[in-house]
């Protein structure tokens, strides 16, 4: 696949997820990302299972190079200077305030390289009575209203995964993009701030457009009970999931596929609404209808009735699947730090090629020579 961004330099100077999320979003569009890290211990992220490589880093810092700075120490600012001047875009995401002490501020980067997109990721925003608070990705989810659509109604607790730190992340990268796309009409550089708060009510959209328009607060049911989602174990011990939505054809051919016809004699499942209304009815009954066979049985019986369904993969199945593998989601490459290192490719396929090509997450400053004779070859040239 033609590397979209391959023409465009990013330096990110970002920690933990946030910010090497949006860098890699770019990176797997094949810009020059430059990851810059504190000598010796580099990003929190590389020691958080101990060591400098653990499997949290390598999940954002795919297809980037490394260069330990120290910007406190004058000869190390001007090298991030320099990267600078050569960059179309910066990233970091520490609290308001921490770049400028950094060196890294927006007014001086501006003066380096006028026409910058200049990408300050925080919790809370720049300004406000929460602009200093710490956050994290649950604090996020909490305040965006989202974490209650996700935690159990008994026994809550967080699961799941750290979706605030990777939408937030994301949607970064998306407005960097958009100013690139503007810079190349007018020549100007932006200041692009996203919040963590800001990315998850966005994200969160569907629960406040309810809120707004019919007054109801969602809750972690109130869409899977409409869309008439389920989950169930089969005999084997593995899970499938279905999602019926609204077209009768699925309900018959879910009754079909299971004998259970006689549910549309019963009125608590004979008509959609009322299938909402008795969802924890309908979930008893098909439980025991679950458990008498293995999750492949089930899952040929459903195809063949058309019935919206996929086995609930963990992570050691998902990729394996034919058409996972068909499209060749899974991509590996040799890395000097686990022999091989393997990860899920970008999703995007341009003119009809996908981007099997993947760079490992680079050892701390890996490239740090490289780029130090690159900069003196542009000073010198």
């Amino acid at each position: 696949m033609v590397k979209i961004l391959k023409d465009i330099r990013v330096v990110e100077l970002g920690t933990y997820i946030t910010g090497p999320a949006a860098g890699m979003h770019l990176a797997d569009l094949g810009a020059d990302v430059i990851k810059v890290e504190r000598p010796g211990v580099g990003d929190p992220f590389r020691a958080f299972k101990g060591g400098l490589y653990s499997p949290h880093y390598q999940t954002y810092n795919r297809n980037k190079r490394s260069i330990a700075l120290d910007t406190k120490k004058p000869e190390d600012l001007a090298v991030l200077h320099d990267l600078v001047a050569t960059a179309d875009v910066f990233i970091q995401n520490f609290r308001p305030g921490v770049a400028e002490k950094l060196g890294a501020g927006e007014d001086e980067l501006r003066k380096i390289r006028p026409d910058l997109i200049y990408c300050a990721i925080s919790g809370f925003g720049t300004s406000g009575p929460s602009r200093d608070r710490p956050a994290y990705d649950t604090v996020a989810q909490a305040a965006s209203g989202y974490l209650r659509l996700l935690t159990p109604p008994a026994n809550p607790r967080v699961i799941g995964p750290a979706i605030a730190d990777a939408v937030t992340g994301q949607y970064a990268a998306m407005g960097i993009l958009a100013a690139l796309t503007e810079r190349t009409r007018t020549g100007k550089g932006r200041r692009l701030d996203i919040s963590m708060l800001e990315a998850m009510c966005h994200f969160n959209l569907d629960s406040f457009t309810h809120y707004y328009s019919v007054g109801e607060v969602m809750g972690p049911l109130s869409r899977p009970v409409v869309s008439q989602s389920y989950t169930f174990e089969c005999g084997d011990g593995k899970w499938i999931a279905l999602h019926m939505s609204s077209p009768t054809k699925f309900w018959e051919g879910l009754l079909t596929a299971t004998g259970q016809e006689q549910l549309n004699d019963d009125p608590r499942f004979s008509e959609r609404l009322e299938r909402i209304k008795h969802q924890d009815d309908l979930i008893a009954h098909f439980t025991p209808v679950f458990l008498t066979r293995p999750r492949d049985e089930w899952c040929d019986l459903l195809i063949e009735h058309e019935v919206p369904h996929s086995p609930a993969y963990d992570s050691d199945e998902a990729l394996e699947d034919p058409q996972a593998q068909h499209l060749r989601i899974k991509v590996e490459t040799p890395s000097s730090e686990l022999g091989t290192f393997t990860t899920v490719r970008a999703p995007y396929s341009f003119d009809g090629a996908p981007e099997l090509d993947v760079l490992p997450p680079p050892v701390l400053d890996e490239h740090g020579t490289e780029i130090r004779a690159e900069i003196a070859r542009r000073k010198a040239g």
